[in-house]
């Protein structure tokens, strides 16, 4: 399924810039942040979250704060790539809290997850009563992240 990549001018590449940089901004703010009215930056804007470029707004909560410790890059390896085994891992994954992102990959392992636990205990905790029950994985190859050197929401628009 290939998706339309919209066209985007300059004010609308300046209006993603700073509402990546702050998406609180009013519409006041961010219409003179860009140069433009209010009214023009607003269709704008509604455009854009129309067009699925703006797909919302979200608060970043720093995870260290709620106690959420540990990132752990796991690697699962299915034991085929068939269309349902895809379907049942993906469904199974969807629906855990403690998965933050989800790719499938190409390479070694099928698919490469972020997990934020607690702590060690918690991620054995996930591991056996999650993850492993999920029928049709091979291997689980787990690596614990010692810390965030780089994190980034913001995407680079040229």
């Amino acid at each position: 399924m290939e998706r339309n990549t919209p066209v985007l001018d300059e004010i609308d590449r300046r209006i993603l810039v700073e509402l990546q940089r702050d998406g609180r901004l009013t519409n006041h703010d961010l219409a003179g942040r860009i140069g433009v009215s209010a009214s023009p930056c607003w269709r704008r804007v509604r455009a854009l979250e129309e067009a699925g470029v703006i797909k919302g707004y979200a608060a970043l909560v720093d995870p260290a704060a709620l106690g959420l410790n540990v990132s752990v890059f796991t690697q699962v390896s299915l034991e085929r790539q068939e269309k349902k085994a895809l379907q049942v891992f993906e469904a199974a994954v969807g629906e855990w809290p403690e998965i933050m992102e989800c790719y499938l990959m190409t390479g070694d392992a099928d698919y490469l997850l972020r997990v934020v636990v607690p702590d060690l205990a918690a991620y054995e905790r996930f591991l056996m009563a999650r993850l492993t029950r999920i029928r049709g994985i091979a291997s689980i190859k787990s690596s614990f992240a010692l810390r965030s050197v780089k994190y980034r929401t913001d995407l680079p628009i040229a």
